[in-house]
């Protein structure tokens, strides 16, 4: 049976919520809220106060954790301090509850059951203390992954330190500062975020949601310091209970749109050969490449 995703072409916050009732769950219990807060310096991040609706509505915490990627790209999020910090600056913790996950240690270590590069995946400790939840992506492009959507949220965003690197190195280090020398290949990197991704969906089981937003299409992602502006029109957003399917409808939205972005937005999902995520995923049994569009 293919995977349902609703869909609307309305970029509002109210309508965020519509969407997610449009599923039919009710997530239950403590309900974790996986966003990306947004890299200092970064233009494109969607704005806590974009998702304060979503997130009241569910009674959620908001949840991050901690990057690999450390002082040689500019980015303060590698430490705690600092990536606290800037949660305040950027106004999550204004708005919302916030639970750096990896903020103490140490880590917990999950198997990757049938892992294609994997056997384990590193995350926040603190994952364990919600029953729920709740994965709202900024759907965009990625300098490493092609794009970045659900399935990104899952792996690299639930991943601690530890794990981040783990991923990028296709399994050899978990090791931050040894990660960037034994960069995963084009094959193995994409592997490698859908074996951490498949662990988060593993845990929450029925208990998980997804929503994804096509606005600020930029090439690169909310963790680049420097990011490119927009280079195609808003879409609208995306919900599902599969994440493979909502990843794959984003991607054909792009490729069916007639915006004269999209070969460059395109050019860069396909030379990081992004796809083969959604590909990999899908073999993994996360969900369905298959789906039904609702419009709404």
């Amino acid at each position: 049976m293919p995977s349902k995703v609703f869909f609307t072409k309305t970029i509002a916050p109210e309508k965020v919520v519509e969407l997610y009732h449009a599923l039919g769950i009710e997530l239950a219990g403590k309900v974790a809220v996986k966003v990306h807060s947004g890299e200092k310096g970064n233009q494109n991040f969607l704005k806590p106060e974009f998702w304060k609706p979503m997130v009241e509505a569910v009674r959620g915490t908001i949840v991050e954790c901690n990057t690999a990627y450390g002082d040689a790209f500019g980015g303060v999020r590698d430490h705690t301090e600092s990536h606290l910090k800037l949660l305040e600056e950027h106004g999550w913790t204004k708005h919302f509850v916030v639970d750096l996950m990896d903020a103490e240690g140490p880590d917990l270590v999950w198997p990757v059951e049938n892992g294609k590069i994997l056997k384990e995946n590193h995350v926040g400790r603190n994952i364990v203390n919600y029953d729920s939840m709740l994965v709202l992506a900024h759907f965009k492009g990625h300098p490493m992954g092609g794009y970045g959507g659900a399935l990104k949220q899952l792996a690299i965003g639930c991943a601690s330190r530890a794990g981040k690197a783990l991923i990028h190195s296709g399994g050899v280090s978990d090791d931050r500062y040894e990660t960037w020398k034994h960069h995963a290949d084009s094959a193995a990197f994409p592997e490698a975020m859908a074996d951490a991704a498949s662990s988060i969906v593993a845990h929450f089981k029925n208990n998980i949601a997804f929503i994804n937003v096509m606005k600020n299409l930029s090439v690169d992602c909310d963790c680049c310091v420097v990011a490119e502006d927009p280079c195609m029109q808003d879409i609208g957003m995306l919900a599902s209970l599969d994440p493979v399917a909502i990843d794959q409808a984003c991607i054909d939205l792009v490729m069916k749109s007639d915006d004269p972005g999209r070969e460059h937005f395109m050019e860069r999902v396909t030379s990081r050969n992004g796809i083969h995520t959604i590909e990999a995923a899908a073999e993994l049994g996360m969900g369905s490449r298959g789906y039904e569009l609702f419009e709404i």
